[in-house]
């Protein structure tokens, strides 16, 4: 049988995974408590974690969840991952892509298969189709903007979503995330041209060269409210790329709102 362990981050996709698996073992960063139980653990002490790992029989590791970059302190080192600080560091170095790749690959020269999300929960990722509202002309012509915008950022390691009405980049993701960017565009609503013209479209996706079994960019019933609450007219993502968390909820909300949703192929 295979054993699987979940490397939990924040918000409810660390549970949604744990639905789809026998009795996995649940690991989260010290200080990023998810919304399961979950067995703490440092950066700093990740050899011996990967040891744990195996003597309980795990073959199979599953990133979930939201991350943020820890705080490292260099006196909790033990010896042997000591030895992995230059290649932490260069990777943290790198950005995100580069840190995550870093840690994938650390797991599996330990001899875990590490393994997607989507591999595990496939319904949460929605294929091509509109799924609440209907995206006018000019809303499709948004997210083609948006999706060109992406294509370029991407490879620079900014983030995985940006805001467009009428043409205009209004705001981009960066470190902070989405909540962040749609505050911003919530409080810039005021600067798109045409005052009684299209409202914009939030709209996601993964990086184009970014390892998608960890990482990969996600949306829910709250994404929907901070899109309503900074006057968007919908969310569209790239259809297969994207998690949609709470998925009747999520379409709910939206009709609720009068925003659309639309998995983009």
């Amino acid at each position: 049988m295979t054993r699987t362990a979940i490397v939990a981050g924040q918000g409810t996709l660390p549970g949604l995974v744990a639905e789809a698996l026998e009795a996995p073992l649940v690991y989260a960063l010290e200080g990023f408590a998810p919304a399961i139980p979950a067995q703490p653990f440092r950066l700093e002490r990740l050899v011996p974690l990967l040891d744990a790992m195996a003597d309980a029989g795990v073959s199979r590791v599953v990133f979930a969840g939201a991350l943020r970059r820890p705080r490292l302190e260099p006196e909790m080192f033990d010896p042997r991952t000591a030895t992995l600080v230059p290649r932490f560091l260069g990777a943290m170095q790198s950005g995100d892509d580069g840190a995550l790749r870093e840690l994938i690959s650390i797991f599996e020269e330990w001899g875990f298969e590490v393994a997607g999300v989507d591999s595990i929960r496939p319904d949460l990722v929605p294929g091509p189709g509109v799924l609440a509202g209907e995206p006018s002309a000019a809303d499709r012509a948004d997210a083609a903007r948006a999706a060109e915008i992406l294509a370029a950022t991407g490879p620079l390691d900014i983030g995985q979503g940006c805001v467009v009405a009428q043409g205009l980049c209004l705001a981009l993701e960066t470190l902070p995330g989405t909540q962040a960017m749609l505050d911003f565009a919530a409080l810039h609503q005021g600067l798109r041209p045409n005052a009684r013209g299209a409202r914009g479209v939030l709209y996601k996706a993964p990086k184009p060269s970014q390892d998608r079994r960890i990482d990969l960019p996600a949306l829910g019933p709250d994404t929907v409210a901070q899109a309503a609450r900074a006057g968007l007219a919908g969310i569209a993502w790239a259809a297969g790329g994207v998690l949609l968390l709470d998925r009747d909820a999520a379409i709910a909300a939206a009709e609720d709102a009068g925003l659309f949703l639309w998995a983009r192929e």
